[in-house]
């Protein structure tokens, strides 16, 4: 008699397989996402610990921090790279980042080290926005170079000796928009930020506050998952100071309190005043 030996499983061995595996990526997905959610994390602590030295060099260069922003004029050359944003939304000029090209060489040219691997805004016409969904200057220090409405960011940029607490104070921050102040961390009503196209995307990820801001309108539904959830664990910020050194802190360290409702003005020193 021949005895026919058994290749292969059976449905039962299949199935208990199958269980096994998916058993296994549940338990090692949440752990393989807070990997990567640290490892984008440490990522963006390295661009903004490279654009803090470019910005402090350029400060000791100059005597002052660059312009936030400074708006074409008509006989301006355009910036290392061309007009960035849209013109639709966002003003043409020099951004502070233009003014940082020689610092920066091949990584300037790359934009790698200007945009955030955890950027998670939605609107699929800011994919190559370098504007949006990345880092943000204090605008009180890197001011505009002309002034739109009632605004206090603009005049001649800061220099260290015009910055009254710079251990204290940030310079850069993840931020909805290239430019942000203090108007974008306070729940105290008022203007927020005088362009109107990008009012939408001025805040800091991951603050309470955002929550509020977004019923109200005042946030962008294309920036919701980025308000709301922050970009790194635990709704934390990379930050640098205008001292040079860097810091993760909670998004809501960042809300401003002391507000002189009177002026509308800013009275902590982490932001900077001009007024």
């Amino acid at each position: 008699m021949t005895i026919m030996k058994r290749s292969g499983f059976t449905l039962v061995e299949l199935l208990v397989v199958i269980a096994s595996i998916a058993t296994l990526m549940g338990v090692l997905a949440p752990a393989l996402g807070a990997a990567r959610q640290q490892t984008r994390g440490v990522v963006c602590e390295s661009n903004i610990k490279q654009l803090v030295l470019a910005l402090t060099m350029y400060e000791q260069e100059n005597g002052t921090f660059p312009y936030g922003l400074f708006h074409l004029t008509f006989d301006m050359v355009p910036p290392p790279g061309g007009y960035v944003g849209n013109r639709a939304y966002d003003k043409k000029g020099w951004w502070w980042f233009h003014f940082l090209a020689g610092t920066l060489g091949e990584d300037f040219g790359k934009e790698t080290i200007l945009r955030c691997p955890s950027r998670s805004i939605r609107d699929p016409g800011l994919t190559e926005n370098i504007l949006c969904g990345n880092y943000g200057v204090n605008r009180p220090i890197c001011v505009d170079s002309l002034q739109f409405g009632d605004n206090e960011f603009f005049g001649r940029p800061l220099g260290l000796n015009r910055i009254r607490h710079p251990a204290q104070t940030l310079l850069i921050v993840d931020s909805g928009y290239s430019l942000i102040s203090w108007r974008g961390a306070t729940n105290v009503s008022g203007p927020l930020f005088e362009n109107s196209g990008r009012k939408g995307y001025f805040y800091v990820p991951g603050m309470r506050i955002n929550e509020e801001r977004l019923q109200k309108g005042t946030i962008s539904p294309y920036c919701e998952y980025d308000a709301i959830n922050g970009r790194h664990p635990n709704k934390t910020v990379n930050v640098g100071f205008s001292d040079g050194h860097i810091a993760r802190v909670r998004a809501d360290d960042l809300f401003v309190e002391k507000i002189d409702d009177y002026n509308y003005s800013n009275l902590s020193p982490l932001w900077q005043s001009n007024k």
